[in-house]
């Protein structure tokens, strides 16, 4: 499969010919070059154009804080990694790009792995230069949530199961149901692979006949060691995931057209079809081809695109958010390759690294660009426009203000009140939506011992809030946040201890988001 790479190197003399020869010898070195560019780039990037972090990021930090194993969205690892990463680097402003940049490159190491053990080492590398021009592995990256957190688990279990089911000991069983479990912990849809992955081990005879020994049953007990408090939990909190899901699925079929969620999908894909016709391997070629092992190819569709294949059909009937199919094109360079190898020749390698370092560079750039417009040209109020420093100041000088104590409660409008928390020194805990359902670190009596301060957009006191608020003195205040668009107006309240609060505590549920 590698038989184009060059056999000697040239002359003494680091010549262009030369050093791409030595990196064609030792793909690590390429791969290695590949996830750093995208890790400088894509932190370096956001971490100096956004003021504030996107939305699901600022939630995962504020829910970290808590460390708790399940919210009534989401179990809760994405939320310990940034929580993590704030204290080993004491920021809120840089490290959880780096984090989200981590993971990519982690899931282009284990595609690689995978790939090498199928279809060789150019060809491995050649189907992880295809991933940066997959839409999904370079814009949304910055906000870092739970589809990003699941993308190297979905690509680690690929890996562990292969080598697994294909007469691996029992190391790669224990570590596949070791990985299993944690998966779910990054968002419970990794479940939707797993399933795939049973059915498959279930249909291929070699890997079924592993089911006699006793090393895959001995990872289905670490798996199910590992998922268990994540199930008690569940049943604990009354599945509000899953009610979570329901009203995400009914919001979704409401707002988007039928076709929305596949468009987004092959919207996604277009860079992908792109390069591959840039770089030749869509070209017919007389080559004979080296053939890949049949059952390679069945579970690389299988595994690769039945998932993202499975959601879109459904979307047709269901609301499906536009970002859960991230994790689902891992492998779609792999199944590529699997098929189209054969055409790949050092001038393809060529032109598919060109593509790989100009679609990182270029998006990153373009990201920059577009976001710095957005906010400061446009008036475009995204999330990563508002002024997250200034906001979280101010809530702190407002409630020291009026309050001795610590500032250890923020309500309100949730997703201001959560950027008014998150660079608070304190170290606030957010009331999310006034509802303890939503917040089970809020109770009646830490309001009572402790007071809240309320944070909401405008001057007007929201309906909602005048239970809350009663007499207490509100202050309004600018914030500039665009060289064009006019400031815009916070208002804030702060709820002392011991103050008189609505016999009702379940507030609002608001609008679902992803």
């Amino acid at each position: 499969m590698d038989r184009w790479v060059p056999a000697g190197l040239p002359a003494p003399g680091l010549s262009s010919l030369s050093v791409w020869s030595g990196l064609l010898r030792q793909p690590w070195h390429l791969l290695a070059l590949l996830c750093l560019a995208q890790i400088l780039c894509w932190t370096v990037v956001p971490a100096l154009v956004d003021p504030a972090p996107p939305g699901d990021v600022v939630e995962g930090f504020m829910w970290g804080r808590e460390w708790v194993l399940l919210t009534y969205k989401h179990p809760q690892l994405p939320g310990w990694l940034l929580e993590t990463s704030h204290l080993l680097t004491g920021s809120f402003r840089w490290p959880q790009y780096l984090l989200a940049q981590l993971t990519i490159s982690a899931t282009f190491i284990l595609v690689y792995l995978l790939a090498r053990d199928m279809l060789g080492q150019s060809r491995a590398l050649a189907a992880v230069l295809l991933m940066p021009s997959v839409y999904f592995f370079g814009w949304p990256t910055p906000q870092f949530n739970h589809d990003y957190a699941q993308m190297p688990f979905w690509a680690a279990i690929c890996w562990l199961l292969w080598r697994a089911g294909r007469g691996g000991g029992p190391g790669w069983w224990l570590a596949l149901g070791l990985v299993s479990g944690v998966g779910l912990y990054a968002k419970f849809s990794t479940g939707l692979l797993l399933a795939f992955g049973a059915l498959w081990l279930l249909s291929d005879a070699r890997a079924r006949s592993r089911l006699v020994t006793p090393w895959p049953w001995l990872g289905l007990a670490v798996f199910l060691a590992v998922a268990t408090p994540l199930a008690v939990e569940l049943y604990r909190i009354d599945f509000l995931p899953l009610t979570y899901f329901a009203g995400r699925d009914e919001w979704v079929t409401e707002h988007r057209a039928r076709l929305y969620y596949a468009g987004v999908q092959m919207a996604g894909l277009s860079g992908f079809l792109l390069v591959l016709a840039i770089s030749g391997l869509l070209r017919r070629s007389p080559a004979p081809q080296e053939p890949v092992e049949r059952g390679s190819r069945v579970y690389l569709m299988w595994m690769g695109l039945g998932p993202a294949a499975l959601v879109m059909v459904a979307s047709l009937f269901t609301g499906t958010g536009e970002a859960w199919g991230a994790p689902m094109y891992n492998l779609v360079g792999v199944v590529a390759l699997a098929f189209l190898g054969h055409r790949l020749g050092a001038t393809e390698m060529r032109k598919l690294t060109i593509c790989a370092f100009i679609c990182i560079i270029g998006m990153s750039g373009a990201y920059a660009a577009i976001r710095w417009t957005d906010c400061n040209v446009r008036g475009r109020m995204d999330a990563v426009c508002w002024p997250a420093q200034p906001i979280s100041d101010e809530a702190e000088a407002v409630w020291h203000a009026a309050v001795p104590g610590r500032l250890d409660i923020v309500g309100g409008d949730t997703n201001l009140a959560m950027l008014a928390g998150l660079n608070a020194y304190d170290k606030p805990s957010i009331f999310t939506d006034l509802d303890m359902r939503f917040a089970p670190w809020i109770t009646p009596k830490r309001l009572h011992d402790h007071g809240m301060l309320m944070v909401w957009p405008g001057s007007r006191v929201p309906p909602q809030l005048h239970a809350w608020l009663d007499n207490i003195q509100v202050k309004t205040v600018l914030f500039n946040w665009s060289q064009e668009a006019p400031p815009v107006a916070i208002s804030f309240a702060a709820i002392p201890p011991g103050a008189r609060l609505p016999v009702a505590v379940d507030g609002p549920t608001g609008q679902p988001h992803s």
